[in-house]
């Protein structure tokens, strides 16, 4: 939930600051939410790591890097997307990205992990009602304001 709110009042902050800086931009108002969104959830893989170790299924060796090397591609991405030269490509990495992170969602919500207390006290396979459609809803931001807009 916290991204989403995060993602949204990003895009309506720079919004505003873009009217009133050169006119309406939503293309790099959505680009500055993604990225704002981007920062905020990378800061996760670091300051939460362990209950993020969580999130990855059994018998997947390296968690603790894995964490932080996811960390660091979304602190990259926030940053791809805007560069001219590197937004498409950083979107089309940031849809696959997006892709392959959900295996690690949907473990974590059967495993009821809470990745900020690092426990398995977490809202369980009903938070998959929100997770899922939101994966689509950030997916769907990528494509429409990064990789569409690029081409």
């Amino acid at each position: 939930m916290k991204p989403l709110v995060v993602l949204v009042s990003s895009f309506f902050i720079a919004l505003g600051l873009t009217a009133a800086l050169k006119g309406v931009d939503l293309i790099f108002s959505g680009k500055i939410a993604m990225a704002v969104m981007l920062l905020f959830t990378s800061l996760g893989h670091f300051r939460f790591g362990k209950g993020m170790e969580l999130m990855i299924p059994a018998g997947i060796p390296f968690k603790r890097m894995l964490v932080w090397i996811t960390g660091i591609m979304e602190i990259g991405a926030s940053i791809g997307i805007l560069v001219p030269s590197l937004s498409r490509d950083t979107g089309l990495f940031l849809l696959v990205f997006f892709i392959l992170l959900f295996p690690a969602n949907v473990h974590a919500a059967f495993s009821r992990v809470n990745f900020e207390k690092a426990d398995h006290s977490g809202k369980g396979p009903g938070y998959l009602w929100f997770r899922v459609p939101l994966q689509l809803f950030l997916m769907a931001w990528v494509y429409f304001f990064v990789v569409r807009q690029s081409f």
